[in-house]
């Protein structure tokens, strides 16, 4: 099968989300309310970048080579539950709580909550030449969430500033907290799970 059309759709994808966080980038600057170590804090910009990174090296992948390898499937397998965790927070639990800080456009964030979500999970689902992933593959998804964690709770207790408000120990309290870093630590790795699972029992043809 030719996978020219996956590079050039993977390729448009990279791009979108990278204008999408340029464009919001534009937008807190002309209103002088860009602070980049709280922009870039947020879980949804990081991972949104790597993003960027995974659907431009997954377009030269697929312009190069039939099949994807492995490394590179157990990394989109990452970014499908980061894609995942991101939507089913900003809908579940922040849609619609008032946010004190500048607002600035709305549409970027459904673009990259709502709409890059799901080109992820359409990408990992159907995109042709994904290989079986390895269950050893699970150790790596995990890794980016609590670096990411790690590095917030720290920043917090320096600088009193929580770029989501479950993660605020002063407002959520540290029982709530725990309760929450758990439960999605629990989602992430079961979500893994599943696409380690469909991956070995529906590998795409190359």
């Amino acid at each position: 099968m030719n996978r020219a059309p996956l590079a050039v759709l993977r390729l448009v994808l990279a791009v979108t989300v990278a204008v999408t966080i340029g464009i919001q980038i534009g937008d807190r600057v002309a209103h002088d309310a860009f602070d980049p170590a709280e922009y870039f804090s947020y879980f949804t910009i990081q991972s949104g970048l790597i993003n960027v990174v995974v659907f431009a090296v997954g377009a030269a992948m697929a312009l190069r080579l039939r099949r994807d390898t492995v490394l590179f499937t157990a990394v989109r397998l990452s970014a499908l539950t980061y894609a995942v965790i991101t939507a089913g927070v900003y809908n579940l639990l922040l849609r619609g709580v008032p946010y004190e800080g500048f607002a600035g456009l709305q549409w970027p964030n459904e673009v990259l909550h709502v709409w890059v979500p799901i080109a992820i999970l359409l990408d990992w689902l159907f995109a042709p030449g994904r290989p079986a992933v390895p269950w050893r593959a699970l150790r790596l998804p995990l890794i980016f969430p609590v670096a990411w964690l790690v590095y917030t709770l720290l920043r917090g207790a320096a600088t009193r500033g929580y770029p989501y408000p479950f993660l605020d120990p002063a407002t959520a309290g540290w029982g709530s907290v725990v309760g929450y870093i758990a439960a999605l630590s629990a989602f992430i790795f079961g979500l893994a799970a599943l696409g380690v699972l469909h991956s070995r029992r529906a590998p795409t043809r190359a």
